[in-house]
Protein backbone atom coordinates (compact mmCIF):
# COMPACT_ATOMS: atom_id res chain seq x y z
CA UNK A 1 0.00 0.00 0.00
CA UNK A 2 1.21 3.51 -0.83
CA UNK A 3 1.14 5.59 2.39
CA UNK A 4 -0.56 9.00 2.35
CA UNK A 5 -0.61 11.87 4.81
CA UNK A 6 -3.36 14.51 4.79
CA UNK A 7 -2.17 18.05 5.60
CA UNK A 8 -4.94 20.36 6.80
CA UNK A 9 -5.37 23.63 8.61
CA UNK A 10 -7.01 27.02 8.25
CA UNK A 11 -5.83 29.62 5.73
CA UNK A 12 -2.41 31.00 6.62
CA UNK A 13 -1.53 28.33 9.17
CA UNK A 14 1.70 27.42 7.36
CA UNK A 15 0.85 24.43 5.15
CA UNK A 16 2.74 25.78 2.13
CA UNK A 17 5.88 26.41 4.16
CA UNK A 18 5.67 22.90 5.62
CA UNK A 19 5.26 21.29 2.19
CA UNK A 20 8.36 23.07 0.88
CA UNK A 21 10.35 22.04 3.94
CA UNK A 22 9.30 18.40 3.50
CA UNK A 23 10.25 18.41 -0.17
CA UNK A 24 13.69 19.75 0.72
CA UNK A 25 14.08 16.96 3.27
CA UNK A 26 12.92 14.15 0.97
CA UNK A 27 16.41 12.54 0.95
CA UNK A 28 15.72 10.42 -2.10
CA UNK A 29 12.12 9.62 -1.23
CA UNK A 30 9.77 10.22 -4.16
CA UNK A 31 6.88 12.29 -2.86
CA UNK A 32 3.67 13.08 -4.74
CA UNK A 33 2.01 16.28 -3.51
CA UNK A 34 -1.66 16.62 -4.44
CA UNK A 35 -3.33 20.02 -4.11
CA UNK A 36 -6.71 21.39 -5.12
CA UNK A 37 -5.17 24.10 -7.25
CA UNK A 38 -1.66 25.42 -7.92
CA UNK A 39 -2.92 28.78 -6.73
CA UNK A 40 -3.32 27.29 -3.26
CA UNK A 41 0.29 26.15 -2.90
CA UNK A 42 3.53 27.99 -3.62
CA UNK A 43 6.20 25.43 -4.42
CA UNK A 44 9.58 27.14 -4.15
CA UNK A 45 10.93 27.97 -7.59
CA UNK A 46 14.27 26.24 -7.03
CA UNK A 47 12.43 22.94 -6.39
CA UNK A 48 10.61 23.01 -9.74
CA UNK A 49 12.32 21.15 -12.59
CA UNK A 50 9.54 21.57 -15.15
CA UNK A 51 5.83 22.21 -15.44
CA UNK A 52 3.40 20.50 -17.78
CA UNK A 53 -0.24 21.48 -17.48
CA UNK A 54 -1.51 20.39 -14.09
CA UNK A 55 1.75 18.67 -13.05
CA UNK A 56 4.95 20.16 -11.66
CA UNK A 57 8.02 17.93 -11.81
CA UNK A 58 10.14 18.63 -8.76
CA UNK A 59 13.68 17.92 -7.65
CA UNK A 60 14.48 14.38 -6.55
CA UNK A 61 11.72 12.72 -8.58
CA UNK A 62 8.90 14.34 -6.58
CA UNK A 63 5.83 15.80 -8.28
CA UNK A 64 3.08 18.27 -7.44
CA UNK A 65 -0.29 17.73 -9.09
CA UNK A 66 -3.33 19.99 -9.20
CA UNK A 67 -6.30 17.64 -8.91
CA UNK A 68 -9.32 19.90 -8.42
CA UNK A 69 -12.33 17.64 -7.94
CA UNK A 70 -10.53 14.59 -9.40
CA UNK A 71 -8.75 13.55 -6.20
CA UNK A 72 -9.85 9.93 -6.33
CA UNK A 73 -8.84 9.58 -9.97
CA UNK A 74 -5.37 10.97 -9.24
CA UNK A 75 -4.91 8.68 -6.22
CA UNK A 76 -5.91 5.56 -8.13
CA UNK A 77 -3.13 6.18 -10.65
CA UNK A 78 -0.31 6.83 -8.16
CA UNK A 79 0.34 3.24 -6.92
CA UNK A 80 0.91 2.20 -10.55
CA UNK A 81 3.54 4.88 -11.22
CA UNK A 82 7.00 3.85 -12.40
CA UNK A 83 9.34 4.40 -10.72
CA UNK A 84 7.09 4.07 -7.69
CA UNK A 85 6.38 6.82 -5.21
CA UNK A 86 7.23 6.43 -1.54
CA UNK A 87 4.62 8.77 -0.07
CA UNK A 88 1.65 10.96 -0.96
CA UNK A 89 1.00 14.33 0.68
CA UNK A 90 -2.58 15.54 0.32
CA UNK A 91 -2.70 19.26 1.04
CA UNK A 92 -6.26 20.38 1.63
CA UNK A 93 -7.53 23.88 1.01
CA UNK A 94 -7.69 26.09 4.09
CA UNK A 95 -11.47 25.86 4.32
CA UNK A 96 -11.69 22.08 3.78
CA UNK A 97 -12.33 19.44 6.41
CA UNK A 98 -9.27 17.15 6.35
CA UNK A 99 -11.27 14.24 7.72
CA UNK A 100 -13.50 14.27 4.65
CA UNK A 101 -10.43 14.28 2.38
CA UNK A 102 -8.94 11.37 4.32
CA UNK A 103 -12.16 9.36 4.03
CA UNK A 104 -12.26 9.96 0.28
CA UNK A 105 -8.60 8.96 -0.10
CA UNK A 106 -9.23 5.67 1.69
CA UNK A 107 -11.58 4.69 -1.13
CA UNK A 108 -8.66 4.58 -3.58
CA UNK A 109 -7.27 1.05 -4.04
CA UNK A 110 -3.59 0.82 -3.16
CA UNK A 111 -3.65 3.94 -0.94
CA UNK A 112 -3.30 3.75 2.85
CA UNK A 113 -3.89 6.97 4.77
CA UNK A 114 -1.49 6.93 7.70
CA UNK A 115 -2.98 9.98 9.36
CA UNK A 116 -4.07 13.60 9.29
CA UNK A 117 -1.70 16.39 10.30
CA UNK A 118 -3.37 19.75 10.97
CA UNK A 119 -1.43 22.99 11.21
CA UNK A 120 -2.62 25.58 13.71
CA UNK A 121 -1.84 29.31 13.68
CA UNK A 122 -0.98 29.89 17.34
CA UNK A 123 -1.66 33.63 17.08
CA UNK A 124 -5.15 33.49 15.57
CA UNK A 125 -6.66 30.04 16.18
CA UNK A 126 -8.78 30.96 19.20
CA UNK A 127 -10.24 34.01 17.48
CA UNK A 128 -10.98 31.95 14.37
CA UNK A 129 -12.59 29.21 16.44
CA UNK A 130 -14.91 31.75 18.06
CA UNK A 131 -15.85 33.41 14.77
CA UNK A 132 -19.55 32.86 14.05
CA UNK A 133 -18.89 32.41 10.33
CA UNK A 134 -15.87 30.06 10.28
CA UNK A 135 -15.61 28.80 13.88
CA UNK A 136 -17.38 25.50 13.29
CA UNK A 137 -15.01 24.63 10.44
CA UNK A 138 -11.90 25.56 12.42
CA UNK A 139 -13.01 23.47 15.41
CA UNK A 140 -13.86 20.52 13.17
CA UNK A 141 -10.42 20.70 11.55
CA UNK A 142 -8.84 20.46 15.00
CA UNK A 143 -11.10 17.59 16.07
CA UNK A 144 -10.18 15.56 12.96
CA UNK A 145 -6.41 15.79 13.54
CA UNK A 146 -4.26 12.81 14.43
CA UNK A 147 -1.35 15.21 15.01
CA UNK A 148 -1.40 18.99 15.53
CA UNK A 149 1.45 21.30 14.56
CA UNK A 150 1.04 24.44 16.65
CA UNK A 151 2.81 26.85 14.32
CA UNK A 152 3.94 30.46 14.78
CA UNK A 153 4.43 30.11 18.51
CA UNK A 154 6.93 32.97 18.25
CA UNK A 155 3.99 35.31 17.71
CA UNK A 156 2.41 34.48 21.06
CA UNK A 157 3.72 35.94 24.35
CA UNK A 158 5.23 33.25 26.55
CA UNK A 159 2.81 33.91 29.38
CA UNK A 160 -0.14 33.20 27.06
CA UNK A 161 1.13 29.78 25.92
CA UNK A 162 -0.12 27.65 28.87
CA UNK A 163 -3.71 28.79 28.33
CA UNK A 164 -3.40 28.18 24.58
CA UNK A 165 -2.04 24.68 25.13
CA UNK A 166 -4.88 23.87 27.54
CA UNK A 167 -7.50 25.19 25.12
CA UNK A 168 -6.01 23.18 22.25
CA UNK A 169 -5.95 20.00 24.33
CA UNK A 170 -9.65 20.48 25.09
CA UNK A 171 -10.40 21.02 21.39
CA UNK A 172 -8.43 17.93 20.27
CA UNK A 173 -7.81 15.72 23.35
CA UNK A 174 -6.36 12.73 21.47
CA UNK A 175 -3.99 14.58 19.15
CA UNK A 176 -0.37 15.12 20.24
CA UNK A 177 0.78 18.72 19.77
CA UNK A 178 4.12 19.67 18.20
CA UNK A 179 5.10 23.33 18.54
CA UNK A 180 6.89 25.06 15.68
CA UNK A 181 8.21 28.32 14.29
CA UNK A 182 7.80 28.78 10.52
CA UNK A 183 6.56 25.17 10.19
CA UNK A 184 9.96 23.82 11.21
CA UNK A 185 9.37 20.29 12.49
CA UNK A 186 11.65 17.29 11.95
CA UNK A 187 10.68 15.73 8.60
CA UNK A 188 10.41 12.31 10.26
CA UNK A 189 7.40 13.53 12.23
CA UNK A 190 5.38 13.98 9.03
CA UNK A 191 7.11 11.89 6.35
CA UNK A 192 7.71 8.86 8.53
CA UNK A 193 10.78 7.41 10.14
CA UNK A 194 13.75 6.06 8.24
CA UNK A 195 17.15 4.89 9.39
CA UNK A 196 18.61 8.40 9.62
CA UNK A 197 18.94 9.96 13.08
CA UNK A 198 16.33 12.46 14.17
CA UNK A 199 17.01 15.74 12.32
CA UNK A 200 15.88 19.32 12.63
CA UNK A 201 13.80 20.71 9.78
CA UNK A 202 15.90 22.37 7.03
CA UNK A 203 16.44 26.10 7.14
CA UNK A 204 15.38 28.45 4.39
CA UNK A 205 11.85 29.52 5.32
CA UNK A 206 10.93 32.98 4.06
CA UNK A 207 10.84 35.92 6.44
CA UNK A 208 7.29 36.32 7.74
CA UNK A 209 7.68 39.86 9.08
CA UNK A 210 8.06 41.27 12.59
CA UNK A 211 8.20 39.09 15.67
CA UNK A 212 7.53 39.74 19.34
CA UNK A 213 11.06 40.62 20.41
CA UNK A 214 14.10 38.82 18.91
CA UNK A 215 13.28 36.17 16.31
CA UNK A 216 12.99 32.74 17.87
CA UNK A 217 14.61 29.97 15.86
CA UNK A 218 13.41 26.38 16.21
CA UNK A 219 15.45 24.45 18.79
CA UNK A 220 17.44 21.39 17.63
CA UNK A 221 15.21 18.39 17.05
CA UNK A 222 16.95 16.40 19.78
CA UNK A 223 16.06 19.07 22.33
CA UNK A 224 12.34 18.69 21.65
CA UNK A 225 11.91 15.06 20.57
CA UNK A 226 13.28 11.72 21.60
CA UNK A 227 13.35 8.43 19.74
CA UNK A 228 13.25 4.84 20.95
CA UNK A 229 13.71 1.62 18.99
CA UNK A 230 12.31 -1.80 19.92
CA UNK A 231 13.14 -5.26 18.61
CA UNK A 232 10.09 -7.16 17.32
CA UNK A 233 11.24 -10.77 17.57
CA UNK A 234 8.57 -13.40 16.97
CA UNK A 235 5.06 -13.10 15.56
CA UNK A 236 2.42 -10.58 16.59
CA UNK A 237 -1.29 -10.09 16.78
CA UNK A 238 -1.42 -6.97 14.58
CA UNK A 239 -4.85 -5.86 15.74
CA UNK A 240 -3.89 -6.15 19.41
CA UNK A 241 -0.61 -4.33 18.91
CA UNK A 242 -2.26 -1.54 16.94
CA UNK A 243 -4.91 -1.06 19.61
CA UNK A 244 -2.31 -1.05 22.37
CA UNK A 245 -0.13 1.57 20.68
CA UNK A 246 -3.09 3.89 20.00
CA UNK A 247 -3.19 4.85 23.68
CA UNK A 248 -2.34 8.59 23.95
CA UNK A 249 -0.71 7.92 27.33
CA UNK A 250 2.27 6.37 25.49
CA UNK A 251 3.30 9.75 24.10
CA UNK A 252 3.76 8.57 20.50
CA UNK A 253 4.02 11.26 17.84
CA UNK A 254 5.21 9.02 15.00
CA UNK A 255 6.10 5.34 14.74
CA UNK A 256 7.05 2.85 12.06
CA UNK A 257 7.56 -0.86 12.37
CA UNK A 258 8.33 -3.94 10.29
CA UNK A 259 7.32 -7.25 11.84
CA UNK A 260 5.83 -10.71 11.34
CA UNK A 261 2.09 -11.19 11.68
CA UNK A 262 0.46 -14.16 13.40
CA UNK A 263 0.78 -16.27 10.24
CA UNK A 264 4.45 -15.42 9.73
CA UNK A 265 3.87 -12.94 6.91
CA UNK A 266 5.81 -9.71 6.58
CA UNK A 267 3.80 -6.76 7.91
CA UNK A 268 4.16 -3.04 8.59
CA UNK A 269 2.91 -0.73 11.31
CA UNK A 270 2.56 3.04 10.88
CA UNK A 271 1.41 5.48 13.55
CA UNK A 272 0.64 9.18 13.41
CA UNK A 273 -0.34 10.36 16.87
CA UNK A 274 -2.96 7.93 18.14
CA UNK A 275 -3.91 6.63 14.68
CA UNK A 276 -2.20 3.29 14.03
CA UNK A 277 -2.38 1.36 10.76
CA UNK A 278 -1.17 -2.22 10.34
CA UNK A 279 -1.19 -4.49 7.32
CA UNK A 280 0.83 -6.67 4.95
CA UNK A 281 4.12 -5.27 3.66
CA UNK A 282 3.92 -4.08 0.06
CA UNK A 283 5.54 -6.58 -2.28
CA UNK A 284 8.91 -5.24 -3.41
CA UNK A 285 9.24 -2.82 -0.51
CA UNK A 286 12.18 -3.05 1.94
CA UNK A 287 9.83 -4.22 4.72
CA UNK A 288 8.78 -7.22 2.59
CA UNK A 289 12.33 -8.56 2.26
CA UNK A 290 13.00 -11.75 4.20
CA UNK A 291 16.03 -10.30 5.98
CA UNK A 292 14.45 -6.96 6.84
CA UNK A 293 15.01 -6.10 10.51
CA UNK A 294 11.94 -6.62 12.69
CA UNK A 295 11.68 -3.52 14.85
CA UNK A 296 9.56 -0.55 15.84
CA UNK A 297 11.05 2.95 15.75
CA UNK A 298 9.16 5.65 17.65
CA UNK A 299 9.31 9.43 18.09
CA UNK A 300 7.74 11.35 20.96
CA UNK A 301 8.07 14.68 22.71
CA UNK A 302 11.05 14.61 25.06
CA UNK A 303 9.93 13.51 28.49
CA UNK A 304 6.55 12.27 27.26
CA UNK A 305 7.54 9.09 25.37
CA UNK A 306 6.92 6.11 27.68
CA UNK A 307 9.44 3.61 26.29
CA UNK A 308 8.98 1.13 29.15
CA UNK A 309 5.22 0.92 28.63
CA UNK A 310 5.62 0.63 24.86
CA UNK A 311 7.95 -2.34 25.39
CA UNK A 312 5.36 -3.94 27.68
CA UNK A 313 2.61 -3.46 25.09
CA UNK A 314 4.82 -5.05 22.44
CA UNK A 315 5.50 -8.05 24.66
CA UNK A 316 1.79 -8.49 25.40
CA UNK A 317 0.93 -8.61 21.68
CA UNK A 318 3.57 -11.22 20.85
CA UNK A 319 2.13 -14.59 19.83
CA UNK A 320 3.32 -17.73 21.62
CA UNK A 321 4.00 -20.72 19.35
Amino acid sequence: MLPAIVLGGWLGAGKTTLVNRLLRAADGRRIAVLVNDFGDVGIDADLIVSRDGSVMNLAGGCVCCSVGSDLLEALVALPRSEPPFDLVLLETSGVALPGSVARSARLAPGIAVDGTVVLVDAETVRARADDRHVGDTVRQQLAEADLLVLNKVDLVPGEAMPALRAWLHAAAPRAPVVEAVESAVPPEVVLGIGDAPLRAAPDGAPDRGPRLGPARRPPPAAAVFESASFELAGRFDLAALGTALADPALGLVRAKGALLDAAGGRAVLQAVGTRVRTGPALSGSPAAEADAPARLVTIGLRGALDAREIAARIAAARQVH
